[in-house]
């Protein structure tokens, strides 16, 4: 919700010029404060949602969505003013998320669930690689954002799943 409303708070933000993170830059964003509250408590949300009712379904999974959480608590505390450190924190938050999606394939032994991830996952490496290869597209938004949307209707069928998990232990 709040990384949503500060995009649509910046008026300058270009989804084909920017980063997501740009909104985050604690100097050029008026909506900073915004988007990087947004960042940490997704992240402390995502750990809160591993720890809770994702262990109970898998420890292995359950790692993978604290190490995700955690470095989107990180990405929003060492926004771009941190350079190549902000960097280095939204490198291991997207690949972390693209682990995920495999790693929870792979747990589900579902060959159906293996294949769509592999593609999409590849998917996104070629995206990955075509930004910092040839800058298509120039800004980080777009492939950020396919990333983001890969890994989304896994984590939703992983909380699904969880939540089964628990409901037949008790």
């Amino acid at each position: 919700m709040l990384i949503g409303l500060a995009a649509a708070l910046s008026s300058w933000f270009n989804l084909y010029s920017n980063a997501l993170s740009d909104l985050g830059h604690a100097i050029k964003s008026n909506v900073a404060p915004l988007f990087n509250t947004g960042l940490s408590l997704g992240g402390v949300l995502m750990i809160l949602f591993a720890v809770k009712y994702v262990e109970a379904f898998s420890r292995v999974i359950a790692l993978l969505v604290v190490i995700a959480g955690y470095a989107l608590v990180l990405v929003g505390v060492f926004d771009e003013v941190y350079g190549a450190l902000h960097f280095v924190v939204s490198v291991l938050f997207f690949v972390s998320i693209l682990l995920l999606v495999l790693g929870y394939g792979l747990v589900l032994r579902d060959p159906r669930i293996v294949v769509l991830a592999s593609i999409l996952v590849s998917l996104n490496i070629v995206v990955w690689t075509l930004h910092f290869a040839i800058r298509v597209p120039r800004g980080a938004a777009v492939p950020e954002l396919i990333s983001i949307f890969t890994a989304i209707p896994f984590y939703l069928h992983l909380a699904r799943k969880s939540a089964s998990t628990l409901c037949r232990e008790k």
